[in-house]
């Protein structure tokens, strides 16, 4: 049993195999004209968009990495508070990339082998989207290669204390503070985890945590 396994919020865990990795590839293709589900803007007053923008700062001349972007709802935020700066926008789904801005670079691949180079990045987050991965361990190694040493990196996603709040796929995975803490030690020498609200104004609920690192 992997170390890790007691924290998913899930009993079982299912391993990554080509027909899941097609399956998951295909779930996204075919769900690209949901809106409701799967929207291509965002409020850019919403914590989870102001929290990313801050914490990265101002990047000037950077390069950032939106991982399992959707339709670039945040990196086009993003893109516009850092002008000069690269904003790379991935995604499993060639159809959820083009809705992204065309001032994004647009990519499409798996967050399991990141097409970059070691440090290619001086930022990378991720919005709800390690929660796709299955394979999380392999996927938080990956986000952190590519990002530079004094980095910086965003995790955005589910609680497992409330797992079964939401209709889920059956590859879906939420975690625990301190599972993602853990992961991400391997590689940052900082890393904290928080509740986040969708406003600022309004006290978190548990649902969403985030975890900020500096590699």
């Amino acid at each position: 049993m992997k170390l890790f396994s007691r924290w998913f919020g899930k009993k079982t865990e299912p391993q990554m195999t080509p027909d899941l990795a097609s399956e998951i590839r295909r779930s996204f293709e075919e769900n690209a004209w949901d809106e409701v589900h799967f929207p291509s803007t965002i409020d850019p007053r919403i914590r989870h968009v102001t929290l990313v923008v801050e914490f990265l700062g101002d990047m000037g001349h950077g390069r950032a990495l939106d991982l399992g972007c959707g339709k670039g709802r945040f990196a086009r935020i993003l893109k516009q508070h850092n002008p000069q700066a690269s904003i790379v926008a991935m995604d499993l789904a060639i159809a959820m990339l083009r809705y992204a801005d065309a001032n994004l670079e647009r990519l499409a691949g798996s967050m399991l082998e990141l097409p970059f180079a070691d440090a290619a990045f001086d930022a990378a987050y991720a919005t709800e989207s390690l929660e796709h991965a299955v394979d999380i361990e392999r996927a938080v190694a990956e986000l952190c290669r590519v990002v530079k040493p004094g980095g910086k990196l965003v995790v955005i996603d589910k609680n497992a204390a409330h797992w079964g709040a939401l209709e889920t796929p059956q590859w879906e995975r939420w975690f625990h503070e301190e599972e993602l803490k853990s992961l991400l030690r391997r590689h940052c020498r900082s890393v904290e985890c928080r509740p986040i609200s969708y406003w600022d104004d309004v006290e978190p609920d548990g649902l969403f945590l985030s975890w900020t690192a500096v590699k």
